[in-house]
Formats: C-alpha cells, sequence, structure tokens
C-alpha cells in the first residue's frame, strides 16, 4: 500500500504557506500568437498581471523558467513586458505543448530542490493545464496562478481550472501570492519593492498606497 501511495498525485498542503524558499514559478507562452484570442481576460489585464507576477518572483529570488513554443517559426517571442521585466531569464523554446515533456524545463525545476511550482501562461487549458497535470504526477504541490493565465473562452479557462483543481492543483492571484511571500511586514529588504510592485500593478491599492506616501506619510 505504501508503494501504491508513492505514485498517487500530489495535493498541495494548503495549510503550508508559499513562501520564498520553497516556491519556483513556470511563466508559459506569453507569445503574440496565443494572446490574439484569449477572451478569457482583457488582454491589458493579463498582461499586467503576469508582470507583477515575474516582478515579484524578482524581488524575493524565487526561481523563475520562461517557456515558449515554436517562438520563431509561430509562436512569436516572449512579451517584451515580461522580458524586460526579467532581462537575464532566457525563454526555454520547445515544440512539445506539455512545457513538461521539455527535459530541460523539468530538470531546471527540479535542481531548485523546490515542491511548491506556480504555473501561469497561455492557453489555460492546454500549455498550462499539461504542465500542471505533469508535476502533479511527479509529486509536487502546484498553484495555478488564474489571473495571469488566459484561454480563448470564459468556458475553455473555467473548465481548465476546475479540471487542475480536481486533479489537486490550488487556485491562487498573482497579488495573493506575492503578499503570502512576504509574510511579514517587519521583513527587511522586500517590503519596501512589494509596494513599488503593487503600486504599478495591483490597480487600486496601489492608489492607495500612493494616496498615503504623498498625504498621510511623514514627511523628511
Amino acid at each position: 500500500m505504501l508503494f501504491a501511495a508513492a505514485f498517487l498525485p500530489a495535493h498541495a498542503d494548503l495549510r503550508t504557506p508559499l513562501t520564498p524558499e520553497n516556491s519556483v514559478v513556470l511563466m508559459v507562452d506569453y507569445q503574440p500568437q496565443f494572446v490574439f484570442s484569449v477572451q478569457s481576460i482583457e488582454v491589458g489585464k493579463l498582461i499586467n498581471n503576469a508582470e507583477g507576477l515575474s516582478k515579484a518572483a524578482k524581488a524575493f529570488e524565487v526561481p523563475t523558467l520562461y517557456a515558449t513554443i515554436s517562438a520563431e517559426k509561430f509562436g512569436g517571442p516572449f512579451f517584451r513586458q515580461l522580458t524586460q521585466a526579467r532581462p537575464e531569464l532566457v525563454p526555454y523554446d520547445r515544440t512539445a505543448i506539455d512545457p513538461w515533456q521539455d527535459p530541460r524545463i523539468r530538470e531546471a525545476v527540479r535542481k531548485t530542490g523546490r515542491k511548491k511550482l506556480l504555473v501561469s501562461g497561455l492557453w489555460t487549458d492546454s500549455c498550462v493545464t499539461l504542465p500542471v497535470l505533469s508535476a502533479l504526477r511527479d509529486g509536487y504541490e502546484v498553484y495555478v496562478v488564474v489571473d495571469a493565465s488566459g484561454d480563448v473562452s470564459h468556458e475553455s479557462h473555467d473548465m481548465a481550472v476546475r479540471r487542475m483543481i480536481q486533479a489537486g492543483a490550488v487556485p491562487v492571484t498573482w497579488l495573493a501570492v506575492m503578499l503570502e511571500w512576504q509574510g511579514d511586514w517587519s521583513k527587511g529588504g522586500t517590503g519596501a519593492q512589494v509596494q513599488k510592485i503593487a503600486q504599478q500593478h495591483s490597480g487600486a491599492w496601489g492608489q492607495g498606497i500612493d494616496y498615503f506616501q504623498s498625504m498621510i506619510a511623514p514627511k523628511p
């Protein structure tokens, strides 16, 4: 029975918070060819959320992988906003629809030694769902960043998210992930970066930070 249990899909332990030390991020196929048909989320919002997630991962030094598919022949380059935010990251280009089938990506994740894998990208029902299911089978605790992912219809996105939840993945949003990584505002070094990212990408909360800093915070 114990032998059989070792091959059951992993279910992320909701009692264990995401931390910068236990997380790794995979961002998939943010490319023009696939965003052209996205209908489940407004494209500007999708790009904003993905950029916020990537910047947050950089702020907390969370290992991050970019992945493209057939970039030169079909998909086009990774979104400019994301490559400018993380110029040190070179996307892994592949042909397999499931990024997890690319041994370079799988090995890069394995080498981090982290078991909590966050996945986002285009489209939700294929190039996000498939690596999520594969990583679950391989024993990872998988989180799907739903508001940084998009699909050709609301139904496709929603059904994909339901399927991943049923398989054991956990839906999260990018801002919640960033705050969970922060954990405690007394932690030095990242609090100011979190507020800066929020000002750039979190809408109303970012405006609230602007207001506080300009109207309420003590002036030097």
